[in-house]
């Protein structure tokens, strides 16, 4: 049984000072021209409506009607689906320069293929032709964790070839519809963890995986083949849809097809070679798994000695057309970690689960999860994003989500939040000061949305949203006033921001419950 055979230590940061623009005060133009700040979410997170206006059923109204997010749901969630023209006036007195969401495939074609349905093409272009006329850019993801369920009962969902075919499809209907106004698609949004979560450990939908399993009681999946299935049906169904992009519309809508990736900044837990050795297998199965492939047109050679047979191979044609097929990488980015090599995983974790992707790392994220609030580590942030231009040649790179995760229903003055994004923002600096190719920062979430681990238990909004109003009214917490105190052109300083804020911004004051 092959396992990856590290241990993870997960890094807290000793709070300002560790990245050499944290404690700087730096304004919105110190970013280089084309730079673009936003915000985001993701439709079944925010939208709700789900179960109007001809919109089926996707693979998590199947996982949280089944009771597995802690009886929440996103049947309603922010109902941005009625309230989009409010949140947009949001993003217009913010100052937000983009806002990236996902389309809900359910809802502009119902039965996953064929007939594109009125009302769910009607929203979305009511929503980008919103967006364009405040001057504030649509960034689209096309897949966000959810498919329709049709897909899963018809065949197996992502195990399947026939996905490919689907999602490209699905992806021609997107690029003809929106393209004249979109230039900025991601195909996936964190496939690593996607495929992790939902194939290997089964705690997310679809919820395959193998006998035992630590989340839980599997009724049906293979963790030691499927995940690598799934990966590799992903890459396909990517490069498929930058062809189409590529052939049919790029030249017109002059736009950017990329990738995104959940990413964390990996170092030895000692200098051993041991511990060396176990950080570039890690980072080679959580990142060059997806990487490797997207800009050289092949799987890491760890991979392939590790998982053997159960790692698919593409034949030359495939190669061909996912090497090059991303015109940027996006990613997520909340946790830094040391690794150390532990051969004892071997004892610990007995049966083959595809733990060559490390049920180490998927155990420690379950307990830096039941922590609220995550450590603030700007240095790592920096180190992830040199990490990648070193290793894939600089490529065009977008942190499409950095946030900090804080009890729900707990205050409006979240200065953790605004010390994450101050410091983050920081490191960005330093990172393009160093030469790196970012593009782009989005802060996670615009609203505090329906939480894909925990529901409504935590928030990372900018926007306090309150679920026993019916109208689901919105309050700016003092992180949505620091954001737009910086996009408007004064320093990054939140104690600035304290000072002045009095004077500077009028604060609708709630009682949060």
């Amino acid at each position: 049984m092959l396992k990856l055979c590290v241990f993870f230590v997960f890094v807290a940061s000793s709070g300002f000072g560790e990245s050499s623009e944290a404690d700087q005060q730096y304004r919105r133009h110190d970013f280089p021209p084309g730079f673009v700040f936003g915000a985001g979410t993701s439709a079944y997170q925010v939208e709700g409506a789900a179960k109007e206006d001809g919109r089926t059923p996707s693979i998590f109204d199947t996982f949280t009607h089944s009771g597995s997010s802690h009886g929440a749901n996103g049947d309603v969630a922010c109902d941005q689906y009625h309230k989009y023209k409010e949140d947009v006036q949001l993003m217009v007195e913010m100052g937000l320069e983009a806002y990236r969401f996902s389309i809900s495939w359910s809802r502009l074609i119902p039965n996953g293929r064929g007939a594109i349905n009125p009302k769910g093409l009607q929203y979305y272009n009511n929503l980008i032709n919103e967006l364009i006329s405040h001057g504030i850019e649509p960034h689209v993801t096309l897949h966000h964790s959810d498919f329709p369920q049709a897909f899963e009962d018809e065949y197996g969902g992502w195990i399947s070839r026939k996905m490919v075919l689907d999602f490209a499809e699905y992806a021609d209907v997107c690029f003809r519809e929106f393209g004249d106004r979109v230039r900025h698609w991601t195909t996936f949004n964190e496939a690593n963890i996607f495929t992790i979560t939902g194939y290997n450990y089964g705690a997310l939908p679809p919820q395959r995986c193998s006998f035992p399993s630590e989340f839980i009681n599997c009724q049906r999946g293979n963790s030691s083949t499927e995940p690598y299935l799934v990966a590799h049906n992903i890459l396909l169904a990517h490069a498929s849809a930058a062809r189409i992009y590529r052939k049919k519309y790029q030249g017109k809508q002059k736009g950017y097809v990329g990738f995104n990736l959940i990413a964390f900044y990996l170092t030895p837990f000692t200098n051993m070679t041991e511990d060396i050795t176990a950080t570039q297998r890690a980072n080679d199965f959580y990142h060059g798994w997806f990487a490797d492939p997207l800009m050289y047109g092949e799987y890491p050679e760890t991979m392939k000695k590790n998982v053997g047979s159960r790692l698919p191979s593409f034949n030359s044609l495939e190669s061909r057309l996912i090497k090059g097929s991303a015109d940027f990488l996006a990613f997520n980015f909340y946790f830094a970690a040391k690794v150390k090599d532990n051969p004892r995983s071997l004892q610990i974790h007995p049966r083959d689960y595809s733990a060559d992707m490390a049920a180490e790392l998927s155990m420690s994220l379950q307990n830096v999860t039941t922590e609220l609030e995550y450590p603030i580590t700007p240095w790592a942030l920096q180190g992830m994003l040199e990490y990648f231009k070193q290793k894939y040649g600089n490529p065009p790179m977008y942190v499409h989500e950095i946030g900090q995760r804080m009890q729900r229903n707990s205050t409006l003055e979240d200065l953790s939040r605004v010390k994450c994004l101050q410091e983050y923002m920081g490191a960005v600096l330093s990172s393009i000061r160093n030469g790196t190719a970012v593009r782009g920062y989005f802060v996670w979430s615009f609203l505090d949305v329906f939480e894909l681990l925990d529901g409504y238990r935590s928030s990372f909004g900018l926007y306090y949203v309150d679920l026993d109003d019916p109208n689901r009214k919105r309050y700016s917490k003092l992180s949505a006033r620091w954001y737009t105190h910086f996009l408007k052109g004064d320093t990054a300083s939140f104690i600035k921001l304290i000072q002045d804020e009095s004077s500077s911004f009028s604060h609708n004051h709630v009682m949060v419950k």
